[in-house]
């Protein structure tokens, strides 16, 4: 992961706060947007182990979309995350939107993961 400046490393540690305080037990959907990718995981910070992942490098995804970095991409992300989520029978989880806006890339996954089936 790259370094992150002071400004983007305070924001990232404030919203993870507010997220680990309200997951109560539920897994945690982290999102990280790359210049080029998209990548989602499903975190279970219990364990500290990844339960479920998606990103827009894999295979499938990167033969169908004409590029990994807009949001077309991450609504394929997030619907393949729903997808593999309810498969292991995860509904619940909260959303950690890292030090990232909730705008573009990162609504679009979220829309579409919500669409898949997650409750967030």
């Amino acid at each position: 992961m790259p370094k992150l400046d002071k400004t983007t490393a305070r924001r990232q540690g404030r919203v993870r706060k507010a997220v680990k305080a309200t997951a109560k037990g539920r897994a945690r959907l982290s999102v990280f947007r790359s210049s080029k990718h998209i990548y989602a995981q499903l975190i279970d910070d219990r364990k500290g182990e990844t339960l479920a992942s998606a990103s827009s490098m894999e295979k499938d995804l990167r033969t169908s979309l004409k590029t990994g970095a807009d949001v077309a991409a991450a609504q394929s992300v997030g619907k393949k995350l729903a997808e593999r989520a309810t498969a292991k029978g995860i509904s619940e989880v909260v959303f950690d939107r890292g030090a990232y806006r909730y705008h573009g890339r990162v609504k679009a996954l979220a829309d579409a993961a919500r669409e898949g089936g997650l409750k967030f």
